[in-house]
């Protein structure tokens, strides 16, 4: 393709935790490459989606969730958050129709023009529409609009893959000229074995409650490509305390089974190939302290 006719730009995906970022940006690509639960702070760090349309390439960053940070782990996130935002050629703000103008998203108004470029062009998208009657979307667009103006307004349902298709005209014109960022067949810039450890998080964050979800990482600490075709991964659940231990394991080992059970099978069909996925857990209670780690997930240690 002749790198003068084509277009190519990042466009971030911000908003408050759960407002269905990650769940956008799969339907658009059409591959799970973000990890999505019914918990807040799911997404730790940047992630990357490709979606060619035409002659543009569109690379969408779905970024953590932004809300008011107290731990070392949520400022890290919080400032990715609004890095990705601040880099990108164009900035698509989602909220909730059900929810609309929380205390969370007032903060984002407020915040918005003071961390992204004054000439990026920023789309309001309205999610999960699917929750309310068309009379409560039009009152929340003009309470909205009267807080901040847009360049344009989507609606959209991100779990039924509705009204995507406007959403990605409008932004096939929005990115700037220039040769693809990307291979014409790349989805993500995540490398499988990132991957890998999100899709077992997943699994944890989906059967574990409370606390527990956010006082634990996972990490993919071997990767082995066997002659039949197959893979062995080794991953370590990290936790900060021993108290946490038995809680992920359960009893005679079941849930941490269960919960490689799980990834195993979802990282086969993926893959599709057989997958041999063996987890470990281990106490490490600074985990959230040690820089290197913030470096693995793409994050910068906040600094004090």
């Amino acid at each position: 393709m002749n790198s003068a006719t084509t277009k190519a730009g990042f466009v971030a995906l911000i908003g408050e935790p759960n407002a269905g970022k990650s769940t956008l940006l799969n339907a658009l690509v059409g591959a799970k490459l973000s990890i999505v639960t019914h918990k807040v702070q799911t997404t730790r760090f940047r992630i990357r989606g490709v979606l060619n349309e035409n002659a543009s390439q569109i690379v969408f960053v779905d970024t953590p969730g932004l809300f008011a940070p107290k731990r070392t782990l949520d400022k890290a996130m919080v400032a990715a958050a609004w890095s990705g935002a601040s880099e990108a050629d164009v900035v698509m703000l989602l909220i909730e129709a059900h929810r609309g103008i929380t205390t969370g998203v007032e903060r984002i108004l407020k915040d918005l023009d003071r961390y992204i470029r004054p000439d990026t062009p920023v789309a309001l998208v309205i999610n999960k529409i699917d929750r309310v009657k068309r009379e409560a979307l039009l009152a929340l667009t003009e309470k909205v609009t009267a807080e901040r103006s847009f360049e344009e307004i989507f609606y959209i349902s991100a779990t039924r893959s509705n009204g995507l298709d406007p959403m990605t005209g409008w932004l096939e014109h929005k990115v700037p000229a220039g040769p693809w960022l990307y291979p014409e067949d790349q989805l993500g810039d995540a490398s499988m074995r990132a991957i890998a450890a999100e899709i077992t998080r997943e699994k944890l964050m989906l059967r574990l409650h409370q606390e527990l979800p956010y006082q634990m990482t996972v990490e993919t600490e071997n990767w082995e490509e066997r002659r039949d075709g197959s893979v062995k991964i080794d991953q370590a659940v990290i936790v900060a305390k021993e108290g946490h231990r038995p809680i992920i394991l359960g009893k005679g080992g079941q849930t941490l089974k269960q919960i490689g059970q799980a990834a195993r099978e979802e990282l086969s069909e993926m893959m599709e190939r057989k997958v041999h996925l063996f987890l470990r857990v281990s106490v490490d209670p600074r985990w959230q302290e040690d820089r290197a780690r913030y470096s693995q997930m793409g994050l910068d240690f906040p600094e004090v």
